[in-house]
């Protein structure tokens, strides 16, 4: 019999905040954690706004966390996971120091895109000099050292695992997490993902994609706008978040708190284009629909989406499309948001901060909204979008999804519900 699984701790790194209280205040206050970027490295970029750890206004003391020496040998990505995994372990007290519970502990974190800084600077102290080369650059640049670290900071030996599914990772990290304490492989799984990748050749090379949103430079907080007609791109972000899934009987034994449960996980491919979704939407619809297969629900029994709309014409139209499918004569039952007009979209550590502010949702019953949706495009009809503020949400248990869709065709969805005895 599979287990359930239930969520017990939240740790967070973003541009929205350092804190799980900071980030989600502002979330539900409809505030923004996008800025314009500065510096003559940007001027011949034609997007000129980002969603940087900077713009939550809070510094973020590394050193609290890492020392020195340890600092040269990570990614900033990698600290922002070890950073973001200390906080969630500590929220959910759970730092054994026997080795029976050491063992019986996952770490599932992943990364989308690696350092494209360190390994610009290494090719150019190459050119210099082999001995110039960092004797760190190997592992600055591997996509699993922040699982790596945190794996060897608390001493946790049960799977060690690491998913690289472009914007798909964080959603099918947490979901891998999910599988390995459902079916007994672990007792607690520390899961998420993890990105730094705000930088002028980044941000250059998804402008030459036209991916990026460029038409809001001036006005940077209204530049990600999922759903809204004047949709140009998405904004890129940085940052991580994490959660600690744990089998319910083993929190419930030791009183940990409950956030919500996880439900069940659906995962799919659209077979059709390296970066644009299948123009019927079957990708997102197959991964929602398993979803809700593995979760044993109907899709009357979901009132909210957490959409992965990132604000890209194509993209949130076919998101759309794809609901309106699956849910039918059910939809005009739905809110659907994207929180991405708040934070920007963290690439390989987006469906993870989504994720966990969907728990949250389920949490406290408040749906956060989709800001800077002033004139839905005309795919939204129908469909609730929550625009620019807040709901209560009033259904007699609380299911969402949480859709996550990657370059590649790859797409992810998580069933979470508010926890019920």
């Amino acid at each position: 019999m599979k287990r359930r699984v239930v969520v017990t701790g939240l740790g967070i790194v973003s541009p929205l905040g350092n804190s799980v209280k900071t980030a989600w205040g502002k979330l539900v206050r409809g505030e923004s954690g996008l800025k314009k970027l500065e510096g003559k490295e940007y001027e011949q970029i034609p997007c000129r706004v980002a969603a940087p750890l900077s713009a939550a206004g809070e510094e973020l003391n590394i050193l609290n966390y890492i020392n020195k020496s340890e600092e040269r040998t990570m990614s900033p990505a990698t600290m922002y996971g070890l950073i973001a995994g200390t906080e969630a372990l500590k929220d959910a007290r759970w730092t054994p120091t026997d080795s029976a519970s050491k063992q019986r502990t996952a770490v599932c974190v992943g990364m989308g895109m690696v350092d494209l800084v360190n390994i610009c600077e290494a090719g150019e102290a190459l050119k210099k000099s082999y001995k110039r080369v960092s004797p760190y650059f190997v592992p600055r640049i591997l996509p699993n050292m922040a699982a790596g670290q945190i794996s060897m900071k608390f001493g946790f030996q049960g799977p060690n695992h690491t998913v690289s599914t472009a914007c798909a990772t964080g959603c099918h990290a947490i979901g891998d997490g999910f599988r390995f304490v459902q079916r007994g492989d672990a007792d607690v799984a520390v899961c998420g993902g993890a990105e730094a990748c705000i930088s002028p050749i980044a941000i250059a090379g998804f402008c030459r994609m036209r991916a990026l949103s460029t038409s809001f430079n001036d006005r940077p907080t209204e530049s990600s706008r999922p759903f809204d007609k004047e949709r140009d791109g998405f904004v890129m972000g940085e940052g991580s978040a994490i959660l600690v899934l744990e089998e319910l009987n083993h929190a419930l034994n030791r009183g940990a708190t409950i956030y919500s449960e996880i439900l069940g996980y659906g995962l799919s491919g659209d077979a059709s284009h390296i970066t644009a979704p299948h123009e019927d939407g079957i990708g997102a619809l197959l991964a929602m629909s398993r979803a809700l297969e593995d979760s044993h629900l109907q899709p009357g029994d979901v009132t909210y989406i957490n959409a992965h709309a990132t604000s890209t014409p194509l993209g949130d139209a076919i998101e759309l499309k794809a609901i309106k499918s699956l849910f039918k004569s059910h939809v005009g039952n739905l809110k659907v948001s994207s929180t991405k007009g708040a934070h920007g979209h963290l690439l390989g550590a987006a469906g993870n901060l989504e994720s966990l502010f969907t728990v949250l949702a389920c949490h406290f019953g408040i749906i956060p909204p989709t800001i800077n949706l002033n004139n839905p495009c005309e795919e939204a009809e129908g469909i609730d979008c929550v625009p620019n503020l807040k709901q209560d949400w009033n259904a007699d248990r609380k299911i969402a999804l949480k859709n996550s869709f990657g370059f590649g065709g790859t797409n992810a969805c998580i069933c979470i519900a508010k926890y019920k005895h």
